[in-house]
């Protein structure tokens, strides 16, 4: 009998945790269809305004093309969703935190909580920096190397996966400074030793920036140096949070609270 109690109380804290990430999940989903239904009567317009980088760099009396009978309607559609699930980012974010942050410990908070909203405003930075940036000289260059005779007109489906991909290589890569943070907090290295691989990390950049863009030195440079610079800017943030954690070590933890009590000796 008393068995039986244990094990019914222990299962009772995994359901309850299954019931509140049913209904966070459920709170994503619901954010995401409001944001899709008053996204998708704008559809066509949105539609139009990602694809003006490439629409100023097609030679006269081009236009894009659509290959499928159903993509000038669903391509559009998939965008309003993408896009919807972009900007329920915020959302998505927050349900996360609320599930996992009274399983961690005060220090942990502290640390995870602007990580999550600087990773955020870093991926929202990477994508506006490939549109606004890149992607004028990315297109600029690859209608002008069309070979005489060849019309340039592309597909509105394989343009939309084309930028869908860049964005997101982008958003990603704008994610080093957040990376370099953890990897100093969880101790796998420290800044003194990703300085002294900055040389490999330059390199390393530049590889990646070869593999993610297309076959031209100036989209290339443009994501490999921005890299670089957040790169430093990470290992400059890292030393701040090095410092911090060797604070916290410096201190003894209430079990229950986390609460400092008192400098170990």
């Amino acid at each position: 009998m008393n068995r039986n109690k244990i094990v019914g109380s222990e299962e009772q804290p995994f359901i309850s945790h299954l019931v509140e990430l049913r209904d966070r999940l459920l709170r994503v989903i619901l954010a995401v269809a409001v944001i899709f239904l008053g996204l998708a009567m704008y559809a066509n317009q949105i539609y139009s305004y990602l694809a003006g980088p490439l629409l100023k760099h097609l030679p006269e009396h081009s236009t894009m093309i659509a290959i499928d009978v159903a993509s000038p309607f669903l391509t559009p559609f998939k965008l309003a969703l993408v896009l919807a699930i972009f900007l329920s980012v915020p959302v998505i974010l927050y349900q996360f935190w609320a599930f996992v942050a009274p399983g961690l410990y005060k220090h942990e908070q502290r640390l995870i909580l602007p990580l999550l909203i600087a990773s955020t405003l870093l991926f929202y930075l990477g994508v506006a920096f490939a549109y606004y940036l890149v992607f004028p000289l990315v297109f600029g260059f690859l209608t002008a190397s069309a070979p005489v005779g060849v019309a340039v007109m592309t597909d509105i489906a394989k343009y939309l996966d084309f930028v869908l991909a860049l964005f997101f290589a982008f958003g990603i890569c704008f994610e080093v400074p957040v990376f370099t943070i953890v990897l100093v907090w969880t101790g796998v290295t420290s800044p003194a030793d990703l300085a002294e691989k900055r040389p490999y990390v330059i390199v390393g950049v530049f590889v990646i920036a070869m593999f993610l863009t297309p076959p031209d030195a100036i989209s290339q440079t443009m994501l490999a140096i921005p890299m670089w610079m957040l790169f430093e800017l990470g290992l400059v943030f890292s030393r701040y949070f090095v410092r911090k954690v060797e604070a916290e070590d410096d201190y003894q933890y209430d079990d229950n609270t986390m609460t400092k009590l008192e400098k170990k000796p």
